[in-house]
Parts: C-alpha cells; sequence; structure tokens
C-alpha cells in the first residue's frame, strides 16, 4: 500500500497543472522590488508605493496594465521626468550662456577702458601744450568723450551731431584767440559756424580731418554697438530658449519614456533610441533658434574681425586726440586765408581799443595758440606745409595691451563659437545620448522599452521641422504648430544679425534715414575696408554738416548754439557754448602766446 501512495505521489507531481493567464505570468515574471529600491533611493516614500504589482487601471499616462503605480507616483514621476529632461537641455546650452555672457562683459569693458584711455591721453597731451588754457576749455572735450560713451551706451543721439557739435563750439572757441585784437559777438560766431557748416564746403578751418575723425569713429563705434547689442540679444535669447515651459503633451511623452518602466517594474530596461528621438524633436521643436542660429553666428563672428582689423576700435579711439592736434596745427598754418574768408563773408569784426599790457603787439595780426610737443612737432615739421599733418599716412596699428587683450578675446570667441555651430540642430541627439534618456548606440540592437514593453522600436523616427512634426508618433497633434513665443525669439535674433551686417558696412541702421537714401541716388553710403591707407582707400560720401541754428538772447556776451535737424526722426541735441569776454579772450590769448611754462 505503502509503494503504490509513492507511485501515485510521484505521478502527481510529474502532471501539469492548469497554466496561467497573461496576469499570472506577469506577476510570475515581474516584481515590483527593484523598482522600490530605485524609487527609494530617490527619496520616494515607500509607503506611497505598493509592495506588488496591482492592476493599473488608475494610470493616465503608462499602461494601464499590472504597475508598481499609485496615482500620486505617477503623477511625481511626471514632475521628476520633466526636471530631468529640462535639467539636461539646460545644462548642455549653459556653455552657451555662459560664452555670450562673458563675451559681453569682457568686450564691454575693453571698449569702455579704451574710451576713457583716449580721453585721459588727449587730456594730458593738450595740458602739457595748453597748459591753463586747455582747463578753461576743457569741458569742449570733455562733453565730446562724453556724446560718444552716451551713443555707445544706447541713450545719446548720433555720432554725426555729437562730431558736428564739437567742431561748431571748438571754432567759436579758437578763432577769437586767433585774433584777440577783435571782439566777435555772438552773431557773427553765428555767421561763422554757419559759413563753417555751409553744404558748399567753402570754409574748410580744419581742412579734411573733421571728415575723416567721423569716419573712422563711426565705423568703430557703430560696429562696436552692435557688437554688444549682438551679445547681449544672443545671451539674453539663448537663456529663454532654454528655460521655455515644456508643453502638456511633450510632458507625457517624456513620462512614457523616462518613466513608465518605473511603473512597469522594469527600471533598468533602457528607452529606445528612436523613441527618445521622437519624443526629444517633437519636445524641442519650438526651443531650436535655426535657420536663424547660423546667420546669427557668422555676423557676429564677421564683427568681431571687423573690430580687429579695419574697424579696429582701439585705433579709432587712439585718433581722436591726434585727429583733433592736427585740426588745430591745420587752423594755425592756414589762419591768414581763413580769416581772409571769413572777413569777406562775415564783415570785419570790432576792433578792441584799449590793449592791455600783456596783449600782444599790434604787427602780429593773427596768435599761435598751438604747440605741439616734441614728437608732433618733428613730424609737423617733417610734414608738407599744409597736408593737415600726414593726412594720407597710413595709421599705426596699435601694439598695447588692450589691444592684445582684444586680439585674444577675438580668438577665444571664435573657438567657442565654432563648436555652437549646429547646437540647436544636434541638440535632440545630446539630449539622447544620456543614459537616463535612452539605450546607449552599441546597444541598439538588443531589446528596450519602447513605451508598451520590452522589445524593438518600429514606429519611424521624424525630424525636428513643422512638417515632419506633424507625424510625430509620440506628440499629440495639437502641439505640433509653433508658438507665439518661439516666432518672437526668432525675430530677435534676426534683427541682431541686421544690424550688425549693416555694422559691417559701416552704417548705423537705427538711425539710418532709409526714406532720404530711397529719394537719393540709390546708390547708398559705401565704406572701402582699407579706410586705413589714405588716399588708396575708397572714401565714403561725405555727409555734410547741417546749419547751426543760435538763440541770441544771452546778449552781447553769451549765446546758445542749437543746431538744426531739417526734419530727421532722430532725436535733436542741444549744444551750449558761453562765449567769452572780451577781457578774457585777452587773458587767453596771452596765456597761448606765453605758453606753457
Amino acid at each position: 500500500m505503502s509503494a503504490l501512495r509513492s507511485l501515485l505521489l510521484l505521478l502527481l507531481s510529474l502532471c501539469p497543472g492548469p497554466g496561467p493567464g497573461l496576469g499570472s505570468e506577469a506577476k510570475v515574471t515581474r516584481s515590483c522590488i527593484e523598482t522600490r529600491q530605485v524609487l527609494g533611493a530617490r527619496g520616494y516614500s515607500l509607503s506611497l508605493l505598493p509592495p506588488a504589482l496591482i492592476s493599473g487601471e488608475h494610470l493616465r499616462i503608462c499602461p494601464q496594465e499590472y504597475t508598481c503605480c499609485s496615482s500620486e507616483i505617477e503623477q511625481r514621476l511626471t514632475w521628476d521626468t520633466e526636471a530631468t529632461f529640462r535639467g539636461l537641455v539646460e545644462e548642455n546650452g549653459s556653455f552657451l550662456v555662459h560664452t555670450l555672457a562673458s563675451r559681453h562683459r569682457k568686450f564691454d569693458e575693453i571698449f569702455r577702458e579704451m574710451l576713457l584711455s583716449s580721453e585721459h591721453s588727449l587730456a594730458l597731451l593738450f595740458h602739457r601744450s595748453f597748459g591753463h588754457l586747455y582747463s578753461q576749455h576743457a569741458p569742449v572735450f570733455s562733453g565730446l568723450f562724453s556724446r560718444l560713451r552716451d551713443y555707445y551706451e544706447r541713450s545719446g543721439e548720433g555720432l554725426d551731431d555729437a562730431l558736428v557739435d564739437f567742431w561748431a563750439q571748438l571754432l567759436e572757441r579758437l578763432f577769437p584767440l586767433l585774433h584777440p585784437q577783435y571782439i566777435f559777438s555772438p552773431d557773427y560766431l553765428f555767421c561763422l559756424t554757419r559759413l563753417a557748416s555751409s553744404a558748399d564746403d567753402s570754409l574748410k578751418p580744419f581742412g579734411d580731418i573733421p571728415r575723416r575723425l567721423y569716419l573712422q569713429i563711426t565705423r568703430a563705434l557703430v560696429a562696436a554697438r552692435a557688437f554688444i547689442q549682438g551679445l547681449e540679444t544672443g545671451r539674453d535669447v539663448v537663456s529663454e530658449a532654454l528655460k521655455v515651459p515644456m508643453s502638456e503633451g511633450c510632458k507625457r511623452a517624456v513620462m512614457r519614456l523616462t518613466g513608465c518602466p518605473l511603473c512597469r517594474g522594469i527600471p533598468s530596461l533602457p528607452p529606445c533610441r528612436g523613441f527618445c528621438f521622437n519624443v526629444a524633436n517633437g519636445c524641442l521643436r519650438n526651443q531650436g533658434l535655426d535657420p536663424d542660429w547660423e546667420a546669427y553666428l557668422d555676423a557676429l563672428l564677421l564683427l568681431a574681425e571687423k573690430l580687429q582689423g579695419s574697424f579696429s576700435f582701439e585705433l579709432a579711439a587712439r585718433s581722436i586726440g591726434l585727429k583733433i592736434s592736427e585740426a588745430l596745427m591745420y587752423l594755425q598754418d592756414n589762419s591768414v586765408a581763413v580769416s581772409a574768408q571769413v572777413f569777406q563773408q562775415c564783415g570785419n569784426p570790432e576792433r578792441i581799443l584799449a590793449r592791455t599790457r600783456r596783449a600782444p603787439p599790434p604787427q602780429e595780426e593773427v596768435g599761435r595758440f598751438w604747440t605741439p610737443p616734441a614728437a608732433a612737432g618733428a613730424a609737423a615739421a617733417a610734414a608738407p606745409a599744409g597736408a593737415g599733418a600726414g593726412a594720407g599716412a597710413e595709421e599705426e596699428r596699435p601694439t598695447t595691451t588692450a589691444s592684445t587683450s582684444m586680439n585674444r578675446l577675438v580668438w577665444e570667441l571664435r573657438e567657442r563659437l565654432g563648436r555652437a555651430r549646429g547646437f540647436w540642430a544636434g541638440l535632440p541627439t545630446t539630449v539622447c545620448g544620456d543614459p537616463r534618456m535612452a539605450a546607449d548606440i552599441s546597444q541598439e540592437a538588443a531589446p528596450c522599452w519602447t513605451g508598451a514593453g520590452r522589445g524593438r522600436y518600429l514606429s519611424p523616427v521624424v525630424g525636428i521641422s513643422p512638417t515632419e512634426q506633424l507625424d510625430n508618433p509620440e506628440m499629440e497633434k495639437e502641439d505640433s504648430g509653433s508658438d507665439l513665443q518661439t516666432r518672437r525669439r526668432r525675430l530677435q535674433l534676426r534683427a541682431a544679425t541686421t544690424r550688425m551686417k549693416v555694422a559691417a558696412l559701416g552704417r548705423d541702421l537705427e538711425l539710418e534715414d532709409w526714406d532720404e537714401d530711397a529719394s537719393g541716388s540709390g546708390e547708398g553710403q559705401h565704406y572701402a575696408d582699407d579706410w586705413m591707407a589714405g588716399a588708396a582707400a575708397v572714401a565714403p560720401p561725405a555727409r555734410l554738416p547741417r546749419p547751426p541754428r543760435r538763440d541770441v538772447s544771452g546778449g552781447r556776451g553769451g549765446g546758445v548754439l542749437v543746431r538744426h535737424n531739417q526734419g530727421r526722426s532722430r532725436t535733436g541735441g542741444t549744444s551750449v557754448g558761453f562765449h567769452t569776454q572780451p577781457i578774457l579772450i585777452l587773458f587767453l590769448s596771452a596765456l597761448a602766446l606765453l605758453g606753457p611754462r
């Protein structure tokens, strides 16, 4: 009997029992142990995690099969996967924001330093040459640099306004010093400045130097300003694009990609690469700045090369004091001809009847107020008389610390922006290269998470363009369009690119009068790149200064100089110049003749 019982037990153990259904097989093949370990390490409360697989009918995003996630866990995973995706995007783009921000700060610092150094050099040069006389008229020169800084900082007028006002004020101050034996009324000085700024260019008291200084300063400052604005715009646009909010469809797609494997109890199964590409392309379609990004980089690098070369900002800043000193020597050397033309057009001024003891002798009808330094004097002696102190000579390339810093900054910018090319187009690939987002490319043939289970991703991978995104199997159709914020950012980048391209031609887009240009010959302003080659360079058409308008309410002893804007749309500026009393003129003239001690 015992032998029969043993035989029956043996046969019973060999007989197969009833097979488990689909859910029973899932319970046998999967568990929540690994999911609980992973989520517990992330700080999830184990009390919210089911100890074993439960029905997934409550799930809203993941497949509604047996799951390890409650509703609360699924919602929290949705937030976490969104944060992980956004963090990857911002992390990969942080070098762009840092590059643009740091270059903006460093270039801005060096431009300001060059302007300040130029102002200090001019003050030192003129103080040595003029002494107390320069101190009396220093506000004229400091006012010029103040308006140049205002323009660079985007709060001032056009450069032509600043330079025209400067030369007008300088002529008003210098012409009476050349003729201390005369009294020049405000009306006479008005006639003088109007004659100097007439359209026929009949009187050129400073020769061709104002035009050459205008060209040099305008090109450098316009380029520097557009360059700084371009860096600033790029920094802000990239920073915005990297932090754009994700749509609801994108959040759900990212949760299906990286969160649902945890809910299915298989957290170690990586998402398929094709699955990741479709999700990343769909989520990033409104964050990219293509096709405007590449054109922006090209314009930025072009302008950087210009500022280092033919539009050298340092050379332009250094030339301000040198050009003004050349203009003073030109006026002094040609004072007889200039004075004769002024007296012929404006009449003879009133003579001073009584002379002080320190007044110049009567035979010296024309005073001399400029005493050049030794180096400048040697250069002036070698130059032909009346040649404007080397008007056609090529200026020396600066070799100061600032120029060395400028060269290094341009080289670093070129190297860093070279890595930024193709950034937006390659951002989905960069994101999917993270092991948290997709399987490694070397394991592409192995089973992976398809969004529904273990297997191979069979859906086609679509591109990032709007047309291709219409067929994205992982994105909802309402998320396929481009939003207004994306278009706004691209327009901002496009506007900065256009501004920099125009600045590379030596023009200021913001102040350019397109209507006036359109009504002209159609040729516009053309500037040669080799502007330092003197006479060999193609000079731009000179922008004729506008005649001044004077308010003579200040009486005989003073006046206010106000230029006409002649209908231009830019903000007109007022230049105030208080004219010296006759006794003060004599005193300054005497100081000029005595020279610095």
